[in-house]
């Protein structure tokens, strides 16, 4: 491995924790990641601080994705939900869960300007000084930390209200797995809070609902309904999404959905997001 190749792979985890906050897309991630590998490999003049030369790369071409997908996402199918990072529970080296956030973040991430966005990613995150990402973004210094200031403000006010334990969270998730698949409506009612709300993302190529469901009881017969369909063939376990415990759903072996929820101190779901679409789940590797 050459000297560009070492210093590119030693900040790699990096970049691509960058683009998949900015992008909620591991595929797009990857592509940016690939990207901006093409045009450090043609640099010929020395880069004396590689790290912000390269973070500058890929906040830009996330920049640009952005912007030329903003029209997509106006035409989007129902609710749009980021592609998720799963990983096995016991899992100990992973980058790539190690560089995710949790569904939450990237949904807030999803409302911010691109700018907002990179700024916020960039400082909060990976820890860069405000006079650093001035360069990144090729923006004043002090226009950045307003940036900043209102995106962190931004983030806070639409953050998840509780901060409950992984235990708890986990213990949770499996209790609710068993009763769905379990065809216990009373028990679900009893784990999902009374003004639970779920988002479904099926991109408009499965099943989904185009709104979000609002409720215990709509949300738990949704649930139901859907189960139920391709009952003899659906298997299901207790999984990490974006590094916090979720379900990976199958069909004849297939990924049909994943799901995350954000719980309560009272140990109640309170807000349920499900991925349905094809796309966002067919790069997911199942062992």
């Amino acid at each position: 491995m050459n000297q560009a190749s070492a210093v590119f792979e030693e900040h790699r985890a990096m970049l691509f924790g960058i683009a998949y906050r900015m992008l909620g897309s591991v595929a797009d991630a990857e592509d940016i990641v690939q990207e901006a590998w093409l045009r450090w490999s043609a640099v010929t003049d020395p880069v004396t601080r590689p790290r912000a030369y390269l973070a500058r790369t890929v906040t830009n071409l996330a920049v640009n994705r952005l912007r030329s997908a903003s029209a997509q996402r106006e035409d989007y199918v129902g609710p749009w939900l980021p592609e998720p990072l799963v990983a096995e529970p016991d899992a100990t080296e992973d980058v790539e869960r190690a560089e995710s956030v949790s569904l939450a973040m990237l949904v807030v991430l999803e409302t911010m300007s691109p700018l907002e966005r990179a700024v916020f990613v960039l400082k909060e995150v990976f820890g860069f000084s405000y006079g650093e990402i001035a360069g990144i973004v090729d923006r004043s210094e002090g226009s950045v930390r307003q940036v900043g200031h209102r995106a962190r403000s931004h983030a806070h006010a639409r953050r998840p209200r509780y901060d409950v334990s992984q235990r708890l969270q986990r213990q949770v998730t499996e209790e609710f797995l068993a009763a769905c698949l379990g065809g216990d409506l009373n028990r679900m009612l009893e784990l999902l809070a009374p003004e639970v709300t779920a988002w479904t993302d099926g991109g408009g190529k499965v099943q989904s609902a185009l709104r979000p469901l609002y409720g215990a009881d709509k949300v738990s017969r949704w649930l139901l309904g859907v189960l139920q369909r391709q009952q003899a063939q659906v298997g299901a376990r207790v999984v990490e999404v974006n590094g916090e415990p979720g379900v990976l759903v199958t069909v004849a072996g297939v990924p049909d959905t994943v799901a995350c929820g954000e719980v309560t101190e009272d140990g109640r779901i309170s807000v349920l997001r499900l991925i349905r679409n094809p796309d966002k789940l067919h790069g997911l590797l199942l062992s």
